[in-house]
């Protein structure tokens, strides 16, 4: 069984145009496995940042409130590992699922972005509670909570509606 046939302007195998879904499947894998490599490099610093700073002198002059906030950053930031794919691959790899694995392995990469923007946010809520000392990091965490969902989300779900209303899906 052979994919859809490309539209106008398709340059072969590269844009996905001709493939079985075995060889689809295994192009996503890799470029799923490319962009994994590049969100696990921020979320092990991060995490590193984060399990460094109870150990800081300063650490026990936070707020119960800044302590709160701390250890929610630390449980998100540990369940943003993005190594969940890997594991549903190593568990079931070899078993000709690798269609169904590319598609659980994205979704459980999309879970790991979201945790880490979770992350992301708790973590800059915190530096800048301790930094600004008034209510005004509330209102800069919110806006690059925003700015993170628009670049993060929303622009690539607009670009996959756009390419499909194109293609009359």
């Amino acid at each position: 069984m052979t994919s859809k046939p490309c539209g106008p302007g398709s340059r072969g195998p590269k844009t996905g145009c001709h493939e079985t879904p075995e060889e689809r499947a295994d192009r996503r894998w890799g470029e799923l496995l490319q962009e994994l490599r590049v969100a696990q490099t921020g979320v092990q610093i991060l995490f590193g940042f984060l399990l460094a700073v109870v150990f800081q002198p300063r650490f026990a002059e936070l707020s119960d409130t800044d302590r709160a906030i701390y250890v929610v950053t630390v449980m998100l930031g540990s369940a943003a590992a993005l190594i969940g794919p890997v594991s549903y691959h190593r568990l079931v790899g070899g078993r000709r699922l690798k269609p169904q694995t590319v598609t659980w392995a994205s979704r459980l990469t999309v879970l790991g972005l979201v945790l880490l923007l979770c992350t992301m946010c708790c973590a800059l809520l915190l530096i800048l509670r301790v930094a600004l000392h008034d209510s005004l990091a509330l209102w800069l965490v919110g806006g690059m909570a925003l700015w993170f969902l628009v670049c993060w989300f929303v622009v690539p779900v607009r670009a996959l509606a756009r390419s499909s209303r194109e293609r009359g899906n």
